[in-house]
């Protein structure tokens, strides 16, 4: 994300994807440490969440092997069949982030979970306390606006989990932090 809080850059619609200056969210991962740092993650990792939309504009990852190599439940309100590429299963999951993670968890079998949003997926995961760790990568970018992944009614005016710092990792290209989240009973 960008240093004010920007996931894309703005006008998605004339520029899919990243939005317009978007693009250097994503340079980090072109690196030698910021591929390091996001194998890492996904080699701890036995299923993927992420939305429809995040799908539809990768062509659900096109390659013939799925990039992934594990289960991917895409958050959608648009039923679809499962999509197999190589040792990637797609599989869309309508019943909302609750349904999508529960079923995630289940196929991990004991790994984590990695959630890689867009932003509504992230937002929709921590309001109902799903999240655990959170992983930022802050690029030193200044967007203005575009799609936010924090926002004002993210836990409806009430503070959402203590966070505490597990990581913090510099390169030239991002910032990547790694926070344990502690969900506060009311």
């Amino acid at each position: 994300m960008s240093v004010d809080g920007y996931v894309t850059g703005p006008d998605l619609d004339t520029h899919p994807g990243y939005g317009r200056g978007g693009e250097r969210l994503h340079a980090w991962l072109g690196h030698d440490e910021g591929r390091r740092l996001s194998a890492a993650t996904f080699a701890a990792s036995g299923a993927v969440v992420t939305g429809r939309r995040v799908y539809d504009d990768t062509d659900g990852w096109a390659s013939e092997n799925g990039f992934f190599g594990m289960p991917v439940f895409v958050v959608t309100h648009r039923p679809h069949e499962p999509v197999t590429r190589g040792g990637t299963t797609f599989t869309f999951v309508t019943g909302g982030v609750r349904a999508a993670i529960g079923a995630a968890v289940t196929a991990a079998g004991g790994r984590n979970v990695h959630i890689m949003g867009g932003a509504s997926v992230i937002r929709q995961a921590l309001r109902a306390g799903l999240v655990n760790r959170l992983r930022l990568h802050v690029v030193p970018l200044l967007l203005g606006s575009g799609t936010a992944l924090f926002d004002t009614a993210l836990f409806d005016g009430e503070p959402g989990p203590a966070l505490e710092i597990e990581e913090a990792v510099g390169t030239p290209e991002a910032t990547h932090l790694s926070y344990r989240c502690d969900w506060l009973a009311p």
